[in-house]
């Protein structure tokens, strides 16, 4: 009998520690039955580090932690198996007795600390993901490294509540949070309201979500960076009276006189109020909200704060260090430990708080380090003095408003990274992170930052990229090799002293004009590739693409790299067609502009074989978060504005915001892109043929506004869109090999 219960406590010991191993679970997500085919082992260590190694017919991967465990599975799938795990495929169908490790190879780290997201992220990418996309995300960090992401989700929740508590009702509170596609803008002090308002579900499933984010993230060990307390309160609510009601027994009567006296402005958006730091109201709103903030999502180690973000006008007897010390104190309170997680992003952080706050209390992401570095080596936002005593993280950046485009800066990632092993300016570095406005596009990027920290050898894009092809594909190809050495060495290498702002951007999306090249108001594009390289790298990928049909990857890749050649290439159009108005040269005018159109068209039909690049899945996952009509047509409503107008015709215009979010995608391209550029031509055509004002060129006397083609309404055109219900197939349609074939031979 004691024998009997000796062997049960045993098994039950053994069934709890495997319930509560969260890389058995991902191994099955991966595949099923996945897990029978690894030994995992979690082994004290007080360096980071993971071992793969080989015990009978299992592999066996050890780790001090199971991110690390997760990192080393992820090493493996790529460099033994072929397996090439990333947003556009999280599942693989591994062989039933998997490549032998021959010899035990271990990677070390001291770089502890991995973060991920950029409050952008979670509009721009994240705003309307269920669970199910959550939980594929939550294994792509693991498997990457990442062990403390910024955990945003149910933000709003928070707020919320505490205001409810404070007694405003809920029409106060839908004034001042907004809709689910801008609220990582109303959460960096940016707008109000704007989007909402947003439903009681809403705020329900958010809660309930971030709850099982949070669960999942603990299990594998991750540390979650919670937002945290930086000032800001309603700009048109008197916080002060409400606050005051609610501590009646302190004789408080303050009235937020420390809070903006006039509404700001956020490239035209009101922006909400900042309680300055020494109010009395700052530390009981400060209290109230991390109370919230614990009891419905509990303490956190780390918590995300970055005041007074992209501020102007601020008051001149402003105590910067002052103020990080109030900031501070009201994080401590709620744990002594705790850590404030603070982006290192134009004027943030100012130097005078990071004078008064002490070194290991604040950990600064150097938000672009692959290309704006502030931490002290040379580049347009260098601090000579770096960071000082205070520890940060090396961050890639990448991309900007989750635009389609390939973009990479390989060789400045490189040398920056390699610049923390030698420059005592880095003798603070923690860790690293990937802080994209938006994920899901150009892997290769994510994949060579992850992997930095794990190599202690220097290598160059050129080897690097050799072994990734292969890893990507699961298979070598010298075609494919030379498509992507073609890719390295151009359009994934944008060079020093080139600051635009993400990818190159499509000149479909660009709003007509005689001078159109970039879409968004502040991308700082500047020409640093041949666009006909990336057409030479599509052929080659075709050459050989019947010998990859059915391999997930490589068809994504494909798409991906067609579409990029065809952008390209109608910016050659473009720029010939522009040169022949301007000549006067009416048949090559007239023959230009509708080969641009037919590009155009070319490829919306292109990007419909690939979900990823359709409009559709955004819309229709935007939908599916509503549970009545109303709510579907609110968030059908925030999903299309965010990627095209942005804001109201004040925001989109004056305050610029319109086409920052832009997608080159299937369905937005024909509907919304098409209908402007065939507008803007056949004014010029009308030009050209004498119905209407020549466009003033050089010394011409004639006005620009009395010319139409200078002044047409492209908001009255744009916005109809928007307020649309039409439906777009999520799903992708056809052969993505046989339909890339057939465009290509139309080119």
């Amino acid at each position: 009998m004691k024998r009997n219960l000796i062997i049960l406590i045993a098994l039950l010991g053994i069934t709890s520690c495997f319930a509560a191993n969260p890389i058995a679970g991902m191994l099955e997500r991966i595949d099923k039955g996945a897990s029978s085919k690894f030994a995992i082992q979690l082994q004290k260590s007080d360096i980071d580090f993971f071992e793969l190694d080989q015990k009978g017919e299992k592999v066996v991967v050890r780790g001090n932690t199971y991110v690390n465990i997760a990192t080393g599975i992820n090493w493996y799938l790529k460099y033994y198996a072929g397996i090439n795990l990333t947003w556009n495929c999280m599942s693989a169908k591994l062989p039933n007795k998997l490549p032998v490790v021959a010899k035990k190879e271990r990677h070390e780290t001291n770089l502890a600390l991995r973060y991920d997201f950029n409050y952008c992220t979670f509009s721009y990418s994240m705003a309307f993901w269920d669970w199910a996309r959550w939980e594929k995300e939550i294994d792509w960090m693991a498997l990457h490294g990442v062990n403390m992401p910024l955990a945003a989700v149910g933000h709003e929740c928070v707020w919320r509540n505490m205001l409810l508590r404070l007694g405003y009702s809920k029409e106060d509170i839908n004034s001042f949070i907004a809709g689910p596609a801008f609220l990582a803008w109303w959460e960096m002090n940016n707008l109000e309201g704007w989007g909402g308002p947003n439903t009681d579900s809403w705020y329900a499933q958010q809660e309930a979500l971030q709850k099982s984010i949070l669960k999942r993230m603990y299990e594998y060990g991750m540390s979650p960076v919670l937002p945290g307390y930086s000032g800001m309160v309603p700009s048109k609510l008197d916080i002060g009276s409400r606050v005051a009601s609610a501590n009646a027994d302190d004789n408080n009567s303050s009235t937020a006189e420390s809070a903006q006296s006039s509404i700001a402005k956020w490239n035209g958006f009101d922006r909400p109020a900042v309680l300055m730091p020494d109010d009395p109201m700052f530390n009981k709103i400060a209290d109230l909200f991390y109370e919230e903030t614990t009891r419905l999502y509990g303490k956190a180690k780390y918590y995300s704060m970055d005041p007074f973000h992209e501020a102007k006008n601020l008051p001149a007897d402003l105590d910067f260090g002052k103020a990080g010390k109030v900031l501070m104190d009201a994080m401590k309170r709620v744990n002594k430990d705790a850590v404030w997680v603070i982006q290192g992003w134009t004027e943030n952080p100012r130097p005078e708080m990071l004078a008064a706050l002490k070194p290991g209390d604040l950990l600064i992401l150097d938000l672009f380090s692959e290309c704006r570095p502030m931490w002290g080596i040379p580049s347009l936002w260098k601090r000579d003095e770096g960071y000082g005593d205070h520890e940060w993280l090396f961050c890639m950046l990448e991309n900007f408003g989750a635009n389609v485009g390939m973009h990479g800066r390989m060789d400045q990632l490189l040398n920056n990274f390699y610049l923390t092993k030698t420059d005592s300016h880095a003798k603070h570095i923690k860790g690293i992170g990937f802080t994209m406005e938006g994920s899901e596009t150009n892997p290769v990027m994510y994949e060579l930052m992850s992997e930095l920290i794990w190599r202690p050898e220097k290598i160059t894009k050129e080897e690097w990229i050799s072994t990734y092809v292969k890893a990507r594909y699961g298979a070598d190809n010298d075609a494919i090799q030379k498509a992507w050495a073609i890719l390295v060495e151009g359009i994934y290498n944008c060079p020093q002293g080139n600051n635009q702002q993400g990818p190159h951007e499509s000149i479909f999306c660009s709003r007509p004009s005689l001078t159109s090249f970039q879409a968004s108001s502040w991308s700082k594009m500047c020409n640093y590739y041949d666009p006909n390289s990336t057409m030479d790298a599509a052929k080659l990928m075709l050459s050989v693409a019947d010998d990859f049909k059915g391999n997930n990857n490589f068809e994504y890749d494909l798409i991906d790299i067609c579409r990029q050649a065809i952008a390209d290439r109608a910016r050659i159009v473009y720029s010939h067609t522009v040169a022949d108005f301007n000549c006067f040269n009416k048949k090559d005018f007239t023959t230009g502009y509708k080969e641009f159109l037919r590009l155009l068209l070319l490829q919306d039909e292109l990007l419909s074989a690939r979900s990823e690049f359709r409009v559709g899945r955004w819309i229709e996952m935007a939908k599916s978060r509503g549970n009545t009509q109303e709510e579907k047509n609110l968030y059908e409503w925030n999903a299309r504005v965010q990627i095209t107008t942005w804001g109201n015709r004040y925001c989109a215009d004056t305050g610029k915001l319109r086409d920052y979010a832009h997608k080159e995608w299937n369905g937005l391209l024909k509907d919304y892109y098409y209908p402007r550029w065939v507008k803007y031509w056949s004014v010029l055509q009308d030009e050209m043929d004498g119905k209407l004002p020549v466009m003033p060129t050089g010394n011409s006397s004639t006005k620009p506004y009395d010319n139409p083609a200078m002044n047409i309404d492209w908001y009255a055109m744009e916005e109809p869109w928007t307020l649309s219900h039409n439906i777009y197939a999520a799903d992708s349609a056809g052969d993505p090999i046989e339909i890339a074939k057939r465009i290509f031979s139309q080119l």
